[in-house]
């Protein structure tokens, strides 16, 4: 497919990356209006054209102006060519269109580095996310569901950030399976520091994708902005373990308001680090324990989970009528007749004697005289709720 973007629209886009700020649905709006390469030549022209900027106050406007005499999209370009990256626009191949649902809050452009298309990963995609102080359990949780998905050819994203993000990251990679690191700062920046080796990981085996542009350093803004891209740019989002108050919860309410599936794994109900899924779940959420049931949400028709149920026992097998005449044997060990059993069980005395003989035979009563009493496998019952019938 022939890409439709000009040398000069991406060049402007560059630039523009460095002007407005992710989300900036001001800038998002002239951009829409006025296409890149105007709204630059507006911003850097001396005296300026303000009669298209509306909708911001003179000082918002000086300071865009201000950024775009400061950008320098050939340095740009260039830094991310020197990570073997490249810098992604609406109207290229590769660009996702799923994006375009932001509006005029959707990327500037997408700064990318790794070979995958991230066109095609990302319509086959699911976000997992949480807190970045999580218990044992939401690591745990957070690694294994992406190693399943991964096992089942979905690509797992997420924002690189310690905690849930890592093991996510972590769980896709040992399943050899493919993930996306979603910055909140330039993809040649290694942030948080203590990832640098993660990061540098995806970049090889996967995506690292970003705003901003190379050498931009992260504000705690640009991480809330940044959770809008994840819940865009996938087919829904997981929560694996969050505070009331968490960023992950960002993430998934805005996969809401976009439509994506949205899902939360479940957790103590005493765990604070859990309090936050449990009100998204009472929300609407989709509950989910492993990936079997996220793909069977996210997925196509036949992506189906596993019915979940105890162990099939030996009485479980039974037929309606040797179930009927087991259940009407006394429990404790007692006796009864064989008319006494065929008036509980509601049968004939002929049929339940030949239901006692049947039953007698897998070991679940035995015959003393005239009586006939349940064994000790038939009175223990696993299956049966302590305390009540």
């Amino acid at each position: 497919m022939a890409e439709r973007v000009t040398k000069e629209e991406r060049w402007a886009r560059a630039a523009l990356t460095r002007v407005i700020e992710p989300g900036d649905e001001h800038g998002g709006r002239w951009l829409r209006q006025l296409g890149a390469v105007e709204l630059l030549r507006r911003l850097t022209s001396v005296p300026y054209d303000d009669s298209a900027l509306t909708g911001a106050s003179e000082q918002r406007i000086q300071g865009f102006r201000t950024r775009a005499a400061r950008a320098e999209p050939d340095r740009d370009l260039a830094a991310v060519d020197a990570c073997d990256g490249r810098f992604v626009v609406p109207g290229d191949s590769e660009w996702p269109s799923q994006l375009d649902d932001l509006g005029d809050g959707r990327p500037v452009g997408l700064w990318v580095r790794g070979r995958p298309d991230l066109r095609r990963w990302a319509l086959r995609s699911v976000a997992v996310v949480g807190a970045r102080a999580c218990t044992p359990y939401g690591a745990h949780m957070a690694a294994t569901l992406a190693s399943g998905l991964s096992e089942r050819g979905w690509v797992v994203v997420s924002g690189a950030a310690f905690g849930v993000d890592g093991a996510a990251h972590r769980g896709a990679l040992a399943a050899g399976g493919a993930t996306v690191a979603v910055l909140a700062c330039g993809v040649d920046v290694a942030y948080p520091r203590g990832h640098a080796e993660l990061i540098g990981r995806i970049a090889e085996q996967g995506l690292v994708v970003g705003e901003l542009a190379p050498g931009a350093h992260p504000t705690p803004g640009r991480f809330i902005l940044r959770n809008r891209v994840i819940a865009a740019l996938t087919r829904g989002t997981v929560v694996v373990e969050a505070e009331y108050r968490s960023g992950s919860l960002v993430t998934a309410r805005a996969a809401q308001k976009l439509g994506r599936f949205t899902m939360g794994v479940p957790g103590p109900a005493t765990s604070g680090l859990s309090a936050g899924v449990h009100e998204l779940l009472r929300g609407g959420a989709e509950l989910v324990t492993d990936a079997a049931e996220v793909a069977e949400l996210v997925g196509e028709i036949g992506d189906l989970a596993p019915s979940r149920r105890g162990p099939v026992l030996p009485r479980d097998l039974l037929d309606p009528v040797s179930a009927r005449v087991l259940e009407a044997l006394p429990a404790r060990g007692r006796a009864a007749t064989r008319n006494d059993i065929a008036r509980d069980a509601g049968t004939s005395v002929d049929v339940t004697l030949a239901r006692l003989y049947e039953l007698h035979s897998i070991g679940f009563v035995e015959r003393h005289g005239d009586g006939w009493q349940l064994t000790a496998a038939a009175v223990r019952r696993p299956n049966a709720r302590r305390g009540g019938a």
